[in-house]
C-alpha cells in the first residue's frame, strides 16, 4: 500500500505562451500544505514554454524513411512488438505505421537525439505527440531543474508554503532490485539513462517493474525509490488526457492522426498538476488521518 495520497488538479489546456507558473499558482492556491509534493507534467510545461515542433514542416532523410517503412512496420510490427508484450491492437498499428508523418517524426528524433532513440517505437528521446494537435510534438525540457526551482520559489513567495516540486514524465523508469534505469534522456540523478531502444526492449521483454520518470526535484533530497513512488502515484491519478498515444487521441476525437485541433483538446479534462501528500499514521481507531 502506498504511503502517499494524491489529488489531481484539473485545469484548462496549456497552450504555447501560457504562463505555466501562474496557472500552477492559481490551481493549487488553498489546496496545498507545507511539505506537499507538487508533481507537474513535463509535457505540459514544455508545451507552455513553446518547446514543440511542427513535424509537417520537416523534410525526412533517407534514414528516417527507412526507419518508418522497414524498422517500424517489420521489426516492431512482427518481432519487437511481441517481445515487448504489446497488445494486438498496438501491433496492428505498428504494422500499418504511417510512412510520411512517421518519417518526419523519425527525422525529428534523429536531429534532436540519436539513432538509438529514433529506433524506439515511440517517445523517442522523450518526444511526445499525444495531447498535442495537428503534427506537433513536444520536446523534453533542457533545464528541468531550474524550472522546478523557479516554481518552488514562486509558491514560497506568493502562497507562503514550503513545498517540494517534482517534474515527471510518463516515459518509464525500470527497476532491477535497487538499480534504476530508463531509455529516455535526462532523468533525475541516480536513475541511469542509456541504451535507447535496446534498454526498452530488454526491460519490456523481461517485464521489469516500470514507473513514471521524475526528471527534476526541487526542495528536498530523497532516495530514488521514494521519488519513483511519488512519480508513480501522481501518474496513476493524472490519467492520459485525450489519450495515451497519438492513435488513442485520434480515436477519441474520431479523426485522423494529424487532424486533432487545439479546440478539440480544450474539451478534454487535463490534469497536469498532482498534489501528493504523505499519509498520516493510523490513529487509535484505525483510520487514516
Amino acid at each position: 500500500m502506498s504511503r502517499y495520497k494524491a489529488l489531481a488538479i484539473t485545469t484548462e489546456y496549456w497552450k504555447p505562451k501560457d504562463n505555466h507558473v501562474q496557472k500552477i499558482m492559481d490551481s493549487i492556491k488553498g489546496k496545498i500544505a507545507d511539505k506537499d509534493f507538487i508533481v507537474i507534467s513535463e509535457k505540459a510545461i514544455s508545451t507552455a514554454l513553446g518547446r514543440i515542433v511542427d513535424e509537417s514542416k520537416i523534410e525526412p532523410s533517407t534514414n528516417a524513411r527507412f526507419i518508418a517503412r522497414f524498422w517500424m512496420r517489420i521489426m516492431w510490427g512482427h518481432f519487437f512488438g511481441s517481445l515487448c508484450h504489446f497488445r494486438e491492437d498496438m501491433i496492428q498499428r505498428l504494422r500499418a505505421y504511417p510512412i510520411d508523418p512517421g518519417s518526419r517524426h523519425k527525422q525529428v528524433a534523429l536531429a534532436h537525439y540519436n539513432l538509438l532513440q529514433a529506433l524506439m517505437f515511440g517517445s523517442e528521446g522523450g518526444i511526445d505527440g499525444s495531447n498535442l494537435p495537428y503534427s506537433y510534438v513536444s520536446l523534453p525540457l533542457n533545464d528541468s531543474d531550474e524550472v522546478a526551482q523557479a516554481i518552488r520559489r514562486h509558491v514560497l513567495q506568493k502562497l507562503h508554503k514550503k513545498v517540494y516540486v517534482m517534474i515527471a514524465d510518463t516515459d518509464k523508469t525500470y527497476s532491477f532490485g535497487s538499480y534504476h534505469f530508463t531509455p529516455r534522456p535526462k532523468p533525475i540523478r541516480g536513475i541511469h539513462s542509456f541504451g535507447g531502444v535496446f534498454t526498452y526492449v530488454f526491460c519490456r521483454m523481461f517485464r521489469l517493474r516500470r514507473r513514471a520518470t521524475p526528471t527534476a526535484l526541487a526542495g528536498c533530497r530523497m532516495s530514488i525509490e521514494q521519488a519513483l513512488e511519488i512519480a508513480d502515484v501522481a501518474n496513476h491519478v493524472r490519467g492520459y488526457g485525450a489519450g495515451k498515444t497519438v492513435w488513442d487521441m485520434a480515436e477519441e476525437f474520431k479523426t485522423q492522426l494529424t487532424d486533432v485541433t487545439w479546440e478539440m483538446l480544450q474539451t478534454v479534462r487535463h490534469k497536469p498538476i498532482v498534489i501528493v501528500r504523505r499519509k498520516k499514521v493510523n490513529n487509535p481507531n484505525g483510520s487514516i488521518g
